[in-house]
């Protein structure tokens, strides 16, 4: 998308991507959302005060990762408890109903952790999810960062995760950037809390083609959203949600 728009505010069937991911995460049913801001923020900005007036936003001044934005996100909000949703916010196909059984799934196993989940033909370009021998999730690998072998999984992360905000806190604090883009990846959240015995989990979507982003072909986006399901979707009232405009990230907490 080559515009002066921010990617997140260019409208697809009536409201923009940001509108759309915001419909989905209504099944956060959070009580405040705070949306971090970098790259355009005023822009970003400008529109929250249109579509989600209750929003917080956090200023990213220095991008450093999509773990390093969820941290700032969450010192914006100490007293956030509870359940955290985090969402890559470049999903308009993403549907409410997947982000509330990924959110039951998650508390119903009381896990510290969960991703969403997608078997797709073709993973170029994306994390993948390595399991251990008994099947378990492991640890979530970024393209570049894989070996040959864990490039061959086809089971890819979808930027979708749950997570207990006590454990996630405590996990981010010890995120490092030793990796191929120097910076704090969220992902390495599920490894961490596996290293101390947190349980930690898979939740696989019912349709794979829901994790699209907006780079996929416009004709696919444009029939799926305009879906029966995606035209009755409404959003419901919001917790605390986190937006990192350069990874596009919102995190929504529900209170415990």
């Amino acid at each position: 998308m080559k515009s002066a728009t921010p990617k997140v505010l260019h409208p697809l069937l009536g409201r923009t991507l940001l509108g759309h991911v915001l419909v989905a995460a209504g099944a956060a049913e959070a009580e405040q959302t705070v949306v971090v801001v970098g790259h355009q923020a005023e822009q970003v900005r400008e529109h929250l005060t249109e579509v989600a007036p209750a929003a917080l936003p956090v200023l990213q001044a220095v991008q450093n990762g999509t773990g390093h934005a969820v941290r700032i996100a969450l010192e914006a909000v100490p007293e956030a408890a509870g359940t955290v949703v985090v969402l890559n916010g470049d999903v308009p196909l993403l549907r409410a109903a997947t982000v509330a059984s990924l959110i039951a799934a998650h508390e119903a196993a009381s896990r510290a952790a969960t991703v969403l989940a997608a078997a797709v033909d073709d993973p170029s370009g994306l994390g993948r999810i390595v399991r251990d021998a008994a099947g378990g999730l492991a640890r979530i690998v970024e393209e570049r960062d894989a070996s040959p072998e864990e490039r061959a999984i086809r089971e890819i992360n979808a930027g979708i995760y749950v997570f207990d905000a006590a454990a996630l806190r405590a996990a981010l604090g010890k995120l490092s950037t030793d990796n191929e883009q120097g910076e704090e990846y969220l992902t390495d959240v599920f490894g961490l809390l596996v290293e101390v015995g947190s349980p930690v989990g898979v939740f696989v979507a019912p349709d794979a083609e829901e994790r699209r982003s907006a780079s996929a072909t416009a004709s696919l986006i444009a029939r799926r959203c305009a879906s029966p399901a995606a035209r009755t979707s409404a959003l419901r009232p919001s917790s605390a949600a986190i937006w990192a405009a350069r990874s596009f990230s919102p995190l929504f907490i529900r209170r415990s």
